[in-house]
This record gives structure tokens, C-alpha cells and sequence, in this order.
């Protein structure tokens, strides 16, 4: 993982309510969240099925290769997001990382009904992972997708379990939506479930940028501000920008320009909000309070996007439509692009 990124991140928790802190804990921890790069090995072998006739199977990560010979019964998700393609893939994760106290299966829409009544054994908080609790499950597979897993880590796990680790080729916290579904689904032995989960998703950005062409003509940023005077707005590496992009939106590749390297964010004064004047522009907030402020910000006022209202203030959460394009996952990508269609048709 990027060492710019944590630095970022430590001020932006300090400054939200506890809910939001984990859906930030989720995604802006994604310092190179890539697009659709396929560098890591995830295609599913020839005639794989889904089914217990898949195993083995071999997947390749950043550590090396790990063969999973039978279907996986015991899973326990280590990845920020991970849970979400196992759980569409029909698998209840026994175990899974927190986020900053907050529980990784919480009230999300999206993934709500997939967890029923069952919850994970809390087995640690982002890269900090209790090893005892996750040997006291009896996992018989580990999954790290979403992650910044170290090589210690990964060998003491693999000492009792199998473990399938970040993709290799890509940064820690890299790995696209589409290459985390295909290594877990490979891992599952539902290699072919995967690729049509994959297929819908697809499917329906298409479905979006088939509506709105005009969506193709339009430069759209998206940014944050967690205290005042101070703003952030996300680089084409953050999967919310990626989520945006897919729709059918440009990005700005001046706000990349911005960034530190290794960040996916570029910090900004009220001096340089200029750089958010683009034909659409998406604020992602923690409260009513904060859009007021960034509403009531002098520079601010001055931007043509926010004058001839080509702005849009969604929340993190209730509802959760910006945590559902932070997560960008199989089963988040759905219920955002739901919610955030019509507000961005609105805009004319």
C-alpha cells in the first residue's frame, strides 16, 4: 500500500461520525485502486465448473500460488471489501476484518438479505489480523484480496490454511472490482458464477452510458471535505472515481497531476477549487452540516458549477449511496447505480 495514503486517511477519520469512518476505512485506504487492469492471473481455467468437479484449482498472487483442492466450506475474508463477491457468490464468510469498530457486514443495503441473520467472527481491523482467532475458526481458505496482507502474515497463515493473497502485478489495495471477483471466484471453484456476476455489472454501466450519451461529453470530479478550508477530490486510481468513469464521465487528469504520488486523493485549499469546476461534480459527505459549509465557502460560491447547480451533495450514508460507490464491489455497484442514476439525470 501507498505510504502516502494512511496519513491522508488518519485525518480524514479524526473529523467523521463513526459510520461514515467505516466506509472511508473501506475505500480510501485504495491508494492505486486500479480499473479494469487484468495483469493478475484470474481467468478461470478451461472448463472450470462451479461446483466441487473444479478443485483442484491454483491461483497466483503477490506470495507465490496456493492450490485449493476442495470446495472451501470455511472461508474467512481478510480483504476491506472482500466479503461482498464471496457473499454473491453464495458464501457466508465465517470471519472478517472491522473497520474502526464498525462490523463489515453493519446495514448495508446491498449485502443485508446475503447475511440473514448470520454475522462473521470479528478477526481483526484492516491489516492488523488476530491469528489466533482466525486458527480458532478452522478456515480451510483465507482470502486477502482487498488488502495490504504482508508476506510474514501471509506465511504464518499458510502454516494451517490455505491462503489466497493480493493480486500480484497490482499495488496493495489495487485490485479492480472485476479482478477481485475473478481471484475469489476462481478460489471458490465458481469460476463461471463469477464471470457472470462480472457480465451483469457490466451490463448495466452499459445500460447507463446506452441512456445518457451525453454522460460521454461531460468531465465529472469527485471530491470530499472533512474540515473547513480543506478539500480533497479524488484521483482516476479511487474506485469511487472509477465507479463514475464506467458510467461514462471523464475524469479531470489535472487532479491526478495534483496528487502525492502514491495518493488517491489530491489535497485542496478553497485558493484551488477551481479545479473542481467541471461539468459535473460529486460531493461525497458525512453530514447536511458539511455540505453547508463547503456551500457556504466564498470561492466556492464563485465556481460556475456550483452557480448554475451542476453539483450534487451525496451522502456516505442513509442512504448509503456513497458508501455503495466507494465499496464498488459485485453486489454495491447494483444499488449505487440505482440511486445515483436519476440525481445525475436531473442535472441539466
Amino acid at each position: 500500500m501507498s505510504t502516502g495514503t494512511r496519513p491522508a486517511f488518519a485525518r480524514f477519520v479524526r473529523h467523521l461520525p463513526r459510520v461514515a469512518v467505516a466506509t472511508v476505512a473501506a475505500l480510501a485506504l485504495s491508494a492505486c485502486g486500479g480499473g479494469s487492469d487484468d495483469k493478475a492471473d484470474t481467468k478461470p481455467a478451461a472448463g472450470e465448473k462451479s461446483s466441487s468437479a473444479a478443485f483442484p484449482v491454483t491461483v497466483e498472487h503477490k506470495y507465490g500460488s496456493t492450490t485449493i483442492d476442495a470446495e472451501p466450506k470455511r472461508v474467512v475474508t481478510l480483504g476491506l471489501s472482500d466479503q461482498d463477491a464471496v457473499l454473491a457468490l453464495g458464501v457466508k464468510p465465517v470471519g472478517a476484518v472491522d473497520w474502526f469498530k464498525e462490523k463489515p457486514y453493519g446495514k448495508w443495503p446491498w449485502a443485508k438479505d446475503k447475511w440473514g441473520s448470520d454475522a462473521p467472527q470479528i478477526v481483526g481491523e484492516r491489516d492488523e489480523y488476530n491469528i489466533e482467532k482466525i486458527a480458532a475458526l478452522k478456515p480451510d481458505l483465507v482470502i486477502a484480496q482487498y488488502s495490504g496482507m504482508k508476506k510474514e502474515q501471509y506465511d504464518t497463515l499458510s502454516k494451517f490454511t490455505k491462503v489466497v493473497a493480493q493480486p500480484k502485478g497490482l499495488p496493495d489495495y489495487g485490485a479492480s472490482w472485476q479482478v477481485m471477483t475473478r481471484q475469489i471466484g476462481k478460489s471458490l471453484g465458481k469460476g463461471p458464477d463469477a464471470e457472470k456476476l462480472i457480465s451483469g455489472i457490466d451490463a448495466r454501466f452499459k445500460a447507463v452510458r446506452d441512456k445518457h450519451p451525453d454522460f460521454a461529453q461531460k468531465t465529472l470530479a469527485v471530491a470530499d471535505s472533512f474540515e473547513a478550508g480543506k478539500y480533497s477530490a479524488f484521483t482516476k486510481t479511487d474506485p469511487k472515481s472509477i465507479f463514475f468513469k464506467e458510467l461514462g464521465f471523464k475524469l479531470k487528469p489535472q487532479i491526478d497531476t495534483l496528487a502525492k504520488p502514491g495518493w488517491n486523493v489530491a489535497e485542496l485549499s478553497a485558493e484551488k477549487l477551481n479545479v473542481l469546476d467541471v461539468d459535473r461534480l460529486v460531493w461525497v459527505t458525512s453530514s447536511t452540516e458539511a455540505n453547508d459549509r463547503i456551500k457556504a465557502e466564498p470561492l466556492y460560491k464563485n465556481l460556475k458549477v456550483h452557480k448554475e447547480k451542476r453539483d450534487l451533495f451525496v451522502p456516505y450514508q442513509d442512504p448509503d449511496v456513497g458508501a455503495a460507490f466507494s465499496f464498488n464491489t459485485v453486489l454495491s455497484i447494483p444499488y449505487a447505480i440505482d440511486q445515483i442514476e436519476p440525481m445525475l439525470a436531473a442535472v441539466k
